[in-house]
C-alpha cells in the first residue's frame, strides 16, 4: 500500500529526567538556618555581657551548671572515691560531703538553714522592739505621754530599713521655728526635751535632718539650703542643751524644699525636722 500523501509526519520527543534538580535537596537551607540561629545566640551572649553585673553573670552561670553528677555508677577503679560512685550509701555520708535517701541531714540543715540568717533575722526583730518602745514611751502608746495632744499633733513616727524616723512638723497655727528663721519656738523645745528622755533607753546613733517648704517664685533669693541647715543644727543644739550626748548624733543634714511630704510644696507642713534612731550596724 502506497503512503498518503497527506498523512502528517510523526515526531518523536524524548523527555531527559534529571533526579536531582539545582536545589541540592534543601540541606543549604538548614546549613544556614543553623548559622543565623549560632550567630543569634552569639549576638545574645554579648548583650548579656554589656548588659548585666558581674553578680548577675555569676547567676546566669551557676543557671547553667550542671547539677547532677556525670558518673551515677561505680567504676571499679582506685581513684577517689576508691571504687564507689558519687551516689554510694557507704562513702557519702562518713566523709560528709553530702546525704542519701537512707542517710538523710538534718531538716533543718536540709532547707538550707545555716544559723546565720536566724541570727541576723532574731537580731533585728530585737531591735524593732527596743525601737517599738523608745516610740510608745514618745507618744504614750499604753501608758500617759508627757506631751499633751495639741503638741502630740506635731508628731509622726515610723519603722523604716534606716531606723525609727520621729517627724516634727509645722502646723498651720503652729510653728517649729519663728517665721522664716532658724529660732525654736517653745513647741520644738518642748519636743526636743521629751525626745531626748525617750531615746535614753537605747544607745543607737541619730542623724537629724530638716526641710522646708518652698518658697514664692517672687523671692529675690532663695534661702532653702542655708534654712534647713540651720534649723537641722538647731535641734541638734536644743538636744544636746537638754542632755543628748553629743557623740550620738551621727549626722546633721538639711534638704531645703527637694522632698516635699504635702503634694502643695507652699504647705507649712513641708516645714519639718526629722530625728532618725539608726540601727545599730551588724
Amino acid at each position: 500500500m502506497g503512503t498518503q500523501a497527506n498523512a502528517a509526519p510523526v515526531i518523536i520527543k524524548r523527555k531527559k529526567v534529571i533526579v536531582s534538580g539545582g536545589h541540592h535537596g534543601g540541606a543549604w537551607k538548614v546549613a544556614y538556618a543553623d548559622f543565623v540561629t549560632a550567630m543569634m545566640a552569639f549576638f545574645m551572649l554579648m548583650w548579656l555581657l554589656n548588659a548585666t553585673t558581674e553578680k548577675q553573670r555569676k547567676g546566669l552561670a551557676d543557671y547553667f551548671s550542671p547539677t547532677i553528677a556525670v558518673n551515677r555508677i561505680s567504676g571499679g577503679g582506685e581513684g577517689s572515691f576508691g571504687g564507689e560512685s558519687v551516689f554510694s550509701e557507704q562513702v557519702l555520708p562518713q566523709v560528709g560531703t553530702g546525704a542519701t535517701s537512707m542517710r538523710p541531714t538534718e531538716s533543718h540543715k536540709a532547707r538550707g538553714e545555716t544559723g546565720v540568717a536566724d541570727d541576723s533575722a532574731k537580731k533585728d526583730g530585737i531591735e524593732d522592739e527596743t525601737l517599738k518602745k523608745v516610740e510608745e514611751l514618745l507618744l504614750g502608746h499604753g501608758a500617759e505621754s508627757e506631751l499633751d495632744d495639741q503638741k502630740l499633733k506635731h508628731v509622726i513616727t515610723r519603722l523604716t530599713d534606716e531606723g525609727l524616723v520621729i517627724e516634727f512638723f509645722d502646723l498651720a497655727d503652729s510653728p517649729l521655728f519663728d517665721r522664716e528663721t532658724a529660732l525654736p519656738t517653745p513647741v520644738l523645745e518642748s519636743l526636743a526635751g521629751m525626745l531626748v528622755e525617750a531615746v535614753r533607753i537605747v544607745s543607737n546613733t541619730m542623724a537629724v535632718e530638716a526641710h522646708v517648704r518652698s518658697q514664692p517664685i517672687v523671692v529675690a533669693k532663695k534661702t532653702g539650703w542655708d534654712l534647713s541647715l540651720a534649723r537641722a543644727q538647731a535641734m541638734r543644739g536644743l538636744m544636746e542643751k537638754t542632755g543628748l550626748e553629743p557623740t550620738r548624733v551621727a549626722r546633721v543634714t538639711g534638704h531645703a524644699d527637694r522632698e516635699p511630704s504635702m503634694p502643695n510644696p507652699m504647705s507649712p507642713l513641708n516645714n519639718r525636722v526629722q530625728i532618725i534612731l539608726l540601727r545599730q550596724p551588724d
